[in-house]
C-alpha cells in the first residue's frame, strides 16, 4: 500500500481508495457489504466517500485477508470479536515494517560511501 505520500483529506473517493491498495473498485464494493465496519458517506448523487476511518478499516481487512491468508468468514470472526486487538497487533506490524524499511535506507546508503 502506498499511503504515505496521500494529501490529508476529509473524504477519499473509491477510484482512490483501490488506487491506494492496488485493487479493483469492485472489491471496494464487495468489502464495504461483507465488513461493517466499512461505511462510507455517500453524497447526492450516491458515489461512495470513505473517511480515514474507513481506510484505516480497509487496510485491517486488507492485511487479514491478503497478507494473511485469512478467509473472509474468519477475517470478520476476528474483527468482531478481538478487534481491539487484532487493530494493536496490526499497529505494531506497521511501526516494525517501517523500521525495517528505514534500516534498509540506512544499510543502502552505508553501501554507497
Amino acid at each position: 500500500m502506498k499511503q504515505e505520500n496521500q494529501p490529508l483529506k476529509v473524504y477519499y473517493s473509491i477510484g482512490e481508495v483501490a488506487d491506494m491498495f492496488h485493487v479493483n473498485t469492485s472489491l471496494i464494493r464487495f468489502w464495504e457489504k461483507e465488513f461493517d465496519i466499512i461505511k462510507p458517506h455517500k453524497n447526492k448523487k450516491g458515489n461512495r466517500q470513505f473517511t480515514k476511518a474507513d481506510i484505516d478499516n480497509f487496510h485491517l481487512i486488507f492485511h487479514l485477508v491478503k497478507e494473511k491468508g485469512m478467509t473472509l468468514k474468519g477475517a470478520q470472526q476476528k474483527l468482531n470479536e478481538q478487534k481491539n486487538e487484532t487493530e494493536a497487533n496490526f499497529e505494531i506490524v506497521k511501526r516494525l515494517q517501517a523500521v525495517k524499511n528505514e534500516l534498509i535506507q540506512i544499510k543502502a546508503e552505508l553501501s554507497n560511501e
